[in-house]
């Protein structure tokens, strides 16, 4: 997505995992223990990916979007389609996007990456300049508060 920034990607963390279960130090109930409702998001607002699930191999995993954010309010922490999210982007100042995958057959689930999306990331000079341009406006407001 064209305002995406501050990516963290999470396949490192998700490749330990995997070798650990392969080594036998965790066991597969302690991986596949996906919550129903993450699996009904995943059913009704996750986008159906390639890649095949990695424990039991049968199923193609399924990412989830997960939506948070001071703007939010009632709707923070709500799964979204990967439809929605350029619409809310261009909607809201900030939110933070958290990517799961899960697998449908086996309830494989682990966070895949993580995201900051919102109009701040359209300002000319990119996310450095509009976080300046917001502190220069909220030291603006401290001087005529100070002013009053």
């Amino acid at each position: 997505m064209r305002t995406s920034r501050q990516v963290v990607d999470y396949s490192l963390q998700k490749r330990a995992v995997l070798r650990d279960l392969h080594a036998g130090r965790v066991g597969t109930y302690d991986v596949c223990d996906a919550s129903p409702y993450l699996k009904n998001a995943a059913r009704f607002h996750g986008e159906p990916t390639e890649q095949r699930c990695p424990i039991c191999r049968s199923e193609n995993l399924t990412h989830v979007h997960y939506i948070y954010g001071d703007e939010l309010r009632q709707s923070a922490g709500q799964a979204r389609s990967l439809a929605e999210l350029p619409v809310l982007a261009m909607t809201l100042r900030e939110f933070q996007v958290f990517v799961v995958e899960v697998c449908l057959g086996c309830d494989w689930n682990h966070l895949v990456e993580q995201f900051l999306l919102g109009r701040d990331g359209l300002a000319e000079g990119g996310p450095e300049q509009g976080a300046a341009d917001a502190a220069t406006a909220a030291t603006q407001g401290r001087r005529r508060e100070a002013q009053r």
